[in-house]
């Protein structure tokens, strides 16, 4: 595990919070450049079933840019979200890299992974995700408390997260007093609060109307360019795949032309 993270000065990371804030510096100049953010080769990842193993995914081959909303298209049960789970190191692949920042995210120790995602990665949940007795301010306050970000930054932050998220006036209320839509518009507000260079989304719009989804779509775009953050979001939903700036099709565990 000691050569996860390759060398890029003569001085080698030695904590893992000192990994971690390498990988933040590598953010911020990786989306000022045209390089990947994130690189996936020949992934397989199967799973033990009964007495079985079943292959999920078969030899996965994909690249997130920066400043990028990328779909993931696919029928459920064809491995969109074990993909996800992997890109964003909740699990990992049998066989195959996946390079995060010029590191090699898959070799990871679990703490490792853990600090990489508090710090650079944002989740959003088809869900939502969200404590139900806490208001949507207390909600993104939380994501900011967990990620290790200063106290002094949390009341400014907060407020600027839900009100790029249009929930300025409805800042004060619990889950159940807020709307689908409004729900899953916090959870989006506490997945950029830590300022991430990687959301990952999966299905953040399935319990949505069509309206609502293009709503949804809409502060994605305005993210990319407010954030400075690349968007990986899985979909089954044709309707909302025009905004993307590119879409793999998912097929039994492979992507299709």
């Amino acid at each position: 595990m000691a050569n996860w993270f390759r060398k890029e000065s003569t001085a080698e990371p030695t904590s893992t919070e000192e990994k971690a804030d390498l990988f933040e510096m590598q953010a911020s100049s990786r989306a000022l450049s045209h390089s990947p953010l994130l690189t996936v080769s020949g992934v397989h990842r199967s799973f033990q079933v009964g007495g079985e193993r079943l292959e999920v995914l078969k030899g996965i081959e994909m690249e997130l840019k920066p400043l990028q909303l990328v779909m993931l298209k696919g029928r459920s049960g064809s491995g969109k979200t074990t993909l996800l789970n992997l890109i964003g190191g909740l699990d990992q692949p049998n066989e195959g890299e996946i390079m995060f920042l010029d590191h090699a995210f898959h070799l990871g120790s679990d703490d490792e992974r853990t600090l990489v995602r508090r710090k650079e990665i944002g989740f959003i949940f088809q869900s939502y995700a969200l404590m139900p007795l806490l208001s949507a301010w207390e909600n993104v306050e939380l994501a900011l408390r967990m990620a290790g970000v200063p106290r002094s930054e949390w009341k400014e932050r907060v407020a600027y997260c839900l009100e790029l998220v249009g929930l300025g006036k409805r800042m004060y209320h619990r889950p159940f007093e807020l709307s689908g839509g409004e729900q899953q518009r916090v959870a989006i507000a506490k997945a950029i609060a830590h300022r991430p260079s990687l959301i990952l989304a999966d299905e953040p719009t399935a319990e949505l109307d069509s309206q609502m989804g293009a709503q949804i779509m809409s502060v994605f775009r305005s993210m990319i360019a407010t954030e400075q953050v690349t968007i990986c979001m899985t979909t089954h939903d044709p309707t909302i795949l025009e905004v993307a700036d590119h879409v793999y099709e998912m097929v039994d565990g492979k992507f299709v032309s």
